[in-house]
């Protein structure tokens, strides 16, 4: 890809995702942003965006009804990056309790289970601080303990902790961002997290720049 050409991020548009916000954040951060539910439009961008709000079950069969799922698995696949962010985050996974549960998509490892009652208040709404886990492109510029926005009743487990790179508190540690190889997602949502949240889309979008790994 020439350096001057502008970065194409596709955003999943599968029925049930928060589009606009995350459409506005990447086009501050210079992207050309296109929002489709075609998986071809999709496989000709640099990077891939998989929004979400609402319940598991109903998103993944969204996901699956539309022919989706196997796009978005099939652009991971080619090694170019990919962002869960809040129940997109969550469907990166392989399964949850939310509901009827279901399928994840399987590109972490690991299952979505409801924030227990005995934490505090649920959902977990509102700003609350990022504890840094491990080093991450996504994160750079991102100081520990900078606070991001959550809306959410259930929360990630990965199977390898070495996947997660942020966590955040909330009656105990709960996972907020991780990452495997090209595929990462936020628990919070970056598009409502101010300059932290700007900086991350910043930072994917340089991902997204990036030649393509062989």
């Amino acid at each position: 890809m020439s350096v001057c050409s502008p970065v194409r991020v596709g955003i999943c548009d599968y029925g049930v995702g928060n589009l606009r916000s995350v459409e506005r954040a990447l086009a501050h951060g210079g992207a050309v942003a296109i929002v489709t539910d075609d998986g071809e439009r999709l496989a000709a961008c640099d990077g891939l965006v998989l929004p979400g709000v609402g319940a598991f079950a109903v998103a993944a069969a969204s996901l699956r009804s539309a022919g989706l799922d196997d796009a978005v698995r099939a652009f991971a696949a080619s090694d170019r990056p990919v962002l869960g962010v809040c129940l997109g985050f969550q469907l990166l996974f392989s399964e949850s309790d939310e509901g009827s549960g279901g399928a994840g998509l399987g590109l972490i490892p690991g299952r979505v289970r409801r924030l227990d009652a005995s934490r505090g208040k649920v959902p977990h709404i509102g700003w609350n601080v990022l504890a840094m886990r491990r080093d991450s492109g996504l994160l750079d510029g991102v100081a520990d303990q900078t606070r991001v926005y959550f809306v959410h009743s259930y929360a990630a487990i990965p199977d390898d902790p070495q996947t997660v790179i942020a966590t955040t508190d909330h009656g105990g540690e709960i996972v907020a961002a991780a990452e495997l190889g090209n595929v990462a997602g936020t628990q919070f949502h970056p598009e409502k997290s101010a300059v932290a949240g700007l900086r991350i889309y910043a930072n994917f979008i340089a991902r997204c720049a990036a030649p393509v790994r062989a």
